[in-house]
C-alpha cells in the first residue's frame, strides 16, 4: 500500500510539473493559429498524466473551448453570413457591366432603380444614361433624352448626399453635356458651376484621376476657345470663365501621376497641350503613347484616330 501511495505521489508530482509546462505553452500559444496543434500534443499526453479535468478547465477558461473528448476536434465558431442588400448587389453588378463596356445592359440593369433615393445608385444611373447616349448607334432623339435623364439622376444623387465625390463629378459631366442643347450663353453660365463641382469632387477624393483629368479638360477648353467665342463671352459676362494651357497641363500630369495610363484621352490631351505650348518632343511622346494604347471602347478608337491624324500632321506615322 505504501509503495502504491509513494508511486501515486510520484505521478502526482510528475503530473504537476507537466501541468506547469503545458500551462506555459498555452500562454505562449493563446490567440495563435498553433492552438490546433497544441490540442494534438495535449491529447497525446492526457492518458499518461491524467490531466484532463485541470487542463480542460484552464484552457477552456482562456479560450472558451471544451477541450477534451475521446477524439479532440477543433471547435471553429460558425462564420456569420452577412446578407448583401439589393442596392449593394445592384451596384456591384453595375460596376461589372461598366468595366466590361456593356452600356446597354448596364442601363437596362439600373433603370429598374430609377425611383431610388440611394446616391450611389443614382450617380451610376447618370453614368449609365451617358454611356448609352455616347454610343454611335443611339439616335439623336434618344441621345438628347438620355442626356437630360443623366443630369436629373446626377442632381438627385447630389441632393441625396453632397459629400459623395462621384455625385459632384457626374453632375459636372452631365451639366456639360446638356449645354450642347442650350446655346452659348447657358453653356458659359454652366461652366462656372461645372468647375466648382470638379473642384469639390477632387477635394472629396484627390485620388480620382478622372475628376482631375476633367478639370484639366475644362482649363484646356477655355484656353483653346476661339476668338469669336471669347468676344461673345465678354459681352455677356464681366469676367467670363478662363483657363490656360499651363493649368490644363498641370491637371493632366496630376491625373497621370494618380493613375498612370488610366485613360487614352488623358494621354491625347497631354500630347495636344504640349503641342500648344510648343514642346513638340513631349507632344510626340504622348501622342505615340495614345496611338499605341489598346482600345477597349468606342471613345478609345476615336481618340486613337485623332492621335494618328495629329502625328501625321507632325510628319510621323
Amino acid at each position: 500500500m505504501a509503495a502504491r501511495l509513494g508511486l501515486r505521489r510520484y505521478f502526482l508530482l510528475f503530473g504537476q510539473s507537466q501541468i506547469l509546462r503545458y500551462q506555459g505553452r498555452v500562454r505562449q500559444l493563446q490567440n495563435s493559429w498553433k492552438v490546433s496543434r497544441l490540442w494534438q500534443v495535449c491529447a497525446s499526453h492526457s492518458s499518461k498524466l491524467k490531466l484532463g479535468s485541470f487542463f480542460s478547465t484552464s484552457l477552456a477558461a482562456s479560450r472558451g473551448f471544451s477541450l477534451w473528448s475521446s477524439e479532440p476536434k477543433e471547435s471553429v465558431p460558425a462564420v456569420k453570413q452577412v446578407p448583401v442588400s439589393p442596392d449593394v448587389a445592384a451596384m456591384d453588378e453595375a460596376d461589372r457591366l461598366y468595366d466590361a463596356n456593356k452600356s446597354t445592359e448596364l442601363y437596362d440593369h439600373l433603370v429598374r432603380f430609377k425611383d431610388t433615393t440611394n446616391d450611389e445608385l443614382l450617380w451610376r444611373l447618370a453614368r449609365a444614361c451617358r454611356c448609352v447616349a455616347q454610343l454611335s448607334c443611339t439616335s439623336k432623339e434618344d441621345k438628347k433624352r438620355l442626356t437630360y435623364e443623366s443630369l436629373d439622376f446626377a442632381q438627385r444623387a447630389l441632393k441625396a448626399n453632397d459629400k459623395n465625390f462621384a455625385s459632384h463629378k457626374w453632375t459636372a459631366i452631365c451639366l456639360s453635356e446638356v449645354g450642347d442643347y442650350e446655346g452659348m450663353k447657358q453653356k458659359i453660365l454652366n461652366a462656372f458651376v461645372i468647375k466648382e463641382h470638379f473642384l469639390q469632387a477632387i477635394e472629396l477624393n484627390p485620388k480620382d484621376a478622372t475628376s482631375v483629368h476633367l478639370l484639366g479638360l475644362w482649363y484646356f477648353t477655355f484656353a483653346d476657345m476661339a476668338w469669336y467665342q471669347r468676344k461673345i463671352a465678354a459681352t455677356i459676362f464681366a469676367s467670363p470663365p478662363s483657363g490656360t494651357y499651363e493649368e490644363a497641363l498641370r491637371m493632366f500630369l496630376s491625373a497621370e501621376k494618380v493613375s498612370p495610363n488610366f485613360y487614352s484621352k488623358n494621354l491625347l490631351m497631354l500630347g495636344k497641350t504640349y503641342q500648344k505650348l510648343g514642346d513638340n518632343k513631349s507632344a510626340l511622346l504622348y501622342l505615340t503613347k495614345t496611338r499605341d494604347y489598346p482600345p477597349k471602347t468606342e471613345e478609345d478608337n476615336q481618340v486613337l484616330e485623332e492621335a494618328v491624324a495629329i502625328l501625321a500632321s507632325m510628319g510621323h506615322k
